[in-house]
């Protein structure tokens, strides 16, 4: 048998994975384990993690990989320093040391976190190869295009190519610094979010403005060829030279300061340069993908990079793109490089066969940690919980689905945890789509974020396209295609009705609180295969309502990673204005809870910086 374990760390949301005789056996982000969000550090316990779910010790891996060439990185970085000199003094100055010290003796750094008992090779693959194959590998295609989209690599900031069976070769790429990814990070900072973590942000703001400002895009900050690939004017943006993603000539083109962070919303401004950003960025991905099915001229398209998680773009792809079918993976950023280095030297370096499954190999993405019922029953009476363990699960999710249908906000944690930034019905938190309340309930006195920022629906595969402009049962298991409510499931809305922000009080469809303001909606459909009691859950609920869609956001607030353990899922509850907590088959609800101390909870929000 051969254990290769993937690594990801050191730029952003490190993680681990391990395949064993190509089968994927678990990976997990680093940040579920410290409790730092998009935790860069050397991933020790993701590793740990991988290991004992395997039932290995280092000392019994044959390989491990790391996802990207930190040497042709570092020639990246000194180059652009160098082109920029002396501007970009400050920006070396901080960055090299740890250049220096860690990133690039990284042989080192992993035989020190494995330990002195690993004494097999250490694989370095570039970064858009460790891409290409966690999209390729797992992906139900024997033969596919393969696009990969995101900030920056070593040098290549996209690129493409072609999978197949076990090989695949990527043959063009977009060069630094001309990036989609970054071109995006500079609006998320332009509109006053968190680069790296705020573009999904950017993404639900869109919606709100009016994309007047594409031309402008397309006049002066790029230059759009007819294949996606493109040239930017640099005058515009500083992450060459400086701390900072735009320049102040970016900042006077749209005739305003930056938003400052964490300030309400109120200038329509801000709304529209996220609804012209994002009009562009769908029209670069899809103008990739007409290009790669031209000179592919493959039916199915396998797409990775932190670009590949703008689900808005994906849907144009899927519906408006050349391409029949589409698999995008779970974890497109940098933590899904993991899978990716594993996978290569597994399929192309060993040159082990390779054969298409008719779903995937990514196993729903819950390829996480499991608590066992013992340990949540030792956690709840240590905390002198009440509670009930329910016997079946028939009996768990009839129950569960009533309180759901009753405006219970329910915490819902399952089984192995999900890969990847998306919540999949393992640790999720639930509610009713139906509600007109809940949305604004969950995201101001739950999740702890703003406002304006849209749920996610879990359907019934069976009845996805009863509900959103799908083909009948299309699978979207992972949560990275947006589709439109149908029209018969809309309400009317007034034109003279409220304008920006405000649209967030009209009512537009009979599942209000999953329904965005241009009745759009980000689809995870729910299939027994991969979600087990999840699917039960939803079943028991449309028997109830006749509606076969709950709200599914991650169990979390807002700063803070996912849950990972039933200590966090339990603090969470604890701390939050989440009504019950389901963990495995026990049930405990707020209002029969021992009296939580305040300061505790306090404590608890403080740590993310909420009040």
């Amino acid at each position: 048998m051969t254990a290769i374990l993937g690594i990801s760390a050191y730029y952003h949301d490190s993680a681990a994975a391990l395949i064993r005789d190509g089968e994927i056996i678990a990976a997990a982000q680093e940040e579920r384990f410290s409790r730092r969000k998009h935790d860069p550090a050397f991933p020790a316990q993701a590793i740990q993690y991988c290991l004992s779910e395997a039932g290995i010790t280092a000392a019994e891996l044959d390989f491990v990989g790391f996802y990207d060439k930190p040497w042709l990185k570092f020639e990246r970085l000194l180059e652009t320093y160098l082109a920029f000199a002396p501007k970009g003094l400050r920006s070396f100055r901080a960055a090299i040391p740890v250049w220096v010290q860690q990133k690039l003796f990284l042989r080192r750094e992993m035989q020190r976190g494995l330990g002195p008992n690993y004494r097999g090779n250490f694989v370095f693959t570039e970064h858009h190869e460790s891409h290409a194959a966690s999209a390729f590998f797992p992906s139900p295609f024997q033969d596919a295009a393969i696009l990969t989209v995101d900030g920056v690599g070593e040098w290549a900031t996209a690129s493409y190519g072609v999978g197949r069976g076990n090989r695949l070769q990527l043959s063009h790429e977009l060069r630094f610094p001309h990036s989609p990814g970054l071109l995006y990070s500079a609006f998320t900072q332009y509109c006053g979010f968190k680069v790296n973590s705020g573009e999904y942000k950017l993404m639900g703001l869109a919606p709100y403005g009016e994309p007047r400002f594409v031309d402008r895009i397309l006049d002066k900050l790029i230059d759009l060829k007819q294949d996606g690939s493109f040239r930017m004017d640099m005058r515009y943006f500083a992450y060459c030279d400086g701390l900072s993603m735009i320049s102040p000539a970016f900042e006077q083109l749209f005739g305003a300061p930056r938003r400052t962070p964490e300030t309400p919303i109120t200038e329509s401004l801000y709304m529209d340069v996220a609804a012209s950003i994002q009009k562009v960025i769908e029209e670069i991905l899809l103008r990739m993908a007409r290009h790669v099915h031209r000179e592919t001229g493959m039916r199915q398209l396998c797409l990775a990079g932190g670009v590949a998680l703008n689900c808005v773009a994906n849907g144009r792809v899927l519906r408006e793109g050349p391409f029949d079918e589409i698999w995008i993976q779970p974890a497109a950023g940098d933590a899904g490089g993991a899978v990716g280095v594993a996978t290569f030297i597994w399929h192309q370096l060993l040159d082990k066969p390779r054969g298409a499954q008719p779903t995937d190999r990514q196993h729903g993405s819950l390829l996480g940690p499991r608590p066992q019922p013992a340990s949540i029953r030792s956690l709840l009476d240590r905390e002198s919980a009440v509670y009930h363990e329910f016997d079946s699960d028939e009996e768990l999710c009839e129950h569960v689905a009533e309180l759901i249908a009753q405006e219970k906000v329910v915490g819902w944690m399952q089984g192995r945890m999900e890969f990847g930034p998306r919540a999949l019905g393992a640790r999720s938190i639930l509610g009713d789509a139906r509600s007109p309340r809940m949305q604004s309930v969950m995201n101001q006195k739950i999740k702890f974020r703003e406002s304006f920022r849209p749920f996610a629906p879990s359907v019934l595969q069976e009845h996805v396209d009863e509900y959103f402009a799908t083909r009948p049962a299309e699978s979207s298991p992972y949560m990275l295609l947006v589709a439109d409510l149908r029209p018969d499931k809309r309400l009317p809305v007034s034109p003279n009705g409220p304008h920006g922000i405000d649209r967030l009080k009209q009512l537009r469809s009979i599942v209000p609180a999953v329904t965005h303001v241009d009745y759009s909606a980000r689809i995870q459909t729910v299939d027994p295969e991969r979600h087990g009691r999840y699917y039960q859950l939803l079943q028991a609920f449309a028997r109830r309502t006749g509606v076969p869609i709950l709200i599914n956001t991650s169990f979390n607030i807002r700063g803070e990673p996912i849950v990972c353990r039933p200590e966090e899922a339990y603090r969470c509850f604890l701390s939050t204005d989440i009504d019950v907590l389901v963990l495995d088959r026990f049930v405990l609800r707020k209002d029969q809870q021992p009296v939580r101390d305040q300061v505790e909870r306090q404590k608890y929000l403080e740590q993310f910086h909420l009040d």
